[in-house]
């Protein structure tokens, strides 16, 4: 894979944005983590339909989706979504990501994640990202601590996962925390 199509890389992770020809490979890799993802993400099978519309979202201002590769052979080893952007006064997302089986614990997702932050705080110009974590998910809430996100408090009932409506602790990271530069200090929508 041409390393010129990755947005942002460091020593072993590259990010791309999300594209239909991921499907496959994606959907394989979800099947082969299903044990890994239960009970923080959702069981489902994505027909190809399903996955263009999710695709498609990431052409609206509100949505960016990601990918996080191997340096190394290109294969994708995670996903990484800014969701609910909101611009004027706030200028914000929230985050959602998924490590896969075969690579999880090797450290792409902590470099993949750290990129993504770096591009949403500089390119897309946005001041507050927020990570929403059920808090039994012990890896997940490392993963935010490692790149500084600081816990602000708990939300319950907050997303309907394996059957049940779940509390999730809110963690959050502003550029700010970071000391990154963004180019403009306010972007409008």
């Amino acid at each position: 894979m041409a390393e010129e199509i990755f947005l942002a890389h460091g020593p072993q992770a590259a990010v791309r944005r999300i594209a239909l020809r991921d499907y496959e490979e994606i959907t394989d890799l979800t099947r082969k983590s299903a044990e890994l993802h239960h009970p923080w993400v959702p069981t489902r099978e994505t027909p190809p339909e399903a996955f263009r519309d999710y695709i498609a979202r990431f052409d609206q201002p509100t949505h960016e989706g990601f990918v996080v590769c191997s340096r190394e052979t290109g294969a994708i080893v995670g996903g990484i979504n800014i969701n609910n952007i909101v611009r004027g006064t706030i200028q914000s997302g929230a985050l959602g990501y998924v490590a896969y089986a075969s690579t999880a614990g090797r450290g792409y997702m902590t470099q993949g994640l750290r990129l993504v932050v770096e591009f949403a705080f500089t390119e897309l110009g946005l001041h507050r990202l927020e990570a929403n974590v059920q808090p039994a998910n012990e890896s997940s809430i490392r993963l935010v601590r490692r790149l500084g996100f600081q816990r602000e408090g708990y939300s319950p009932h907050f997303q309907f996962l394996d059957g049940a409506w779940r509390g999730h602790e809110r963690w959050a990271l502003t550029v700010e925390m970071t000391g990154t530069q963004t180019p403009d200090a306010v972007r409008s929508a």
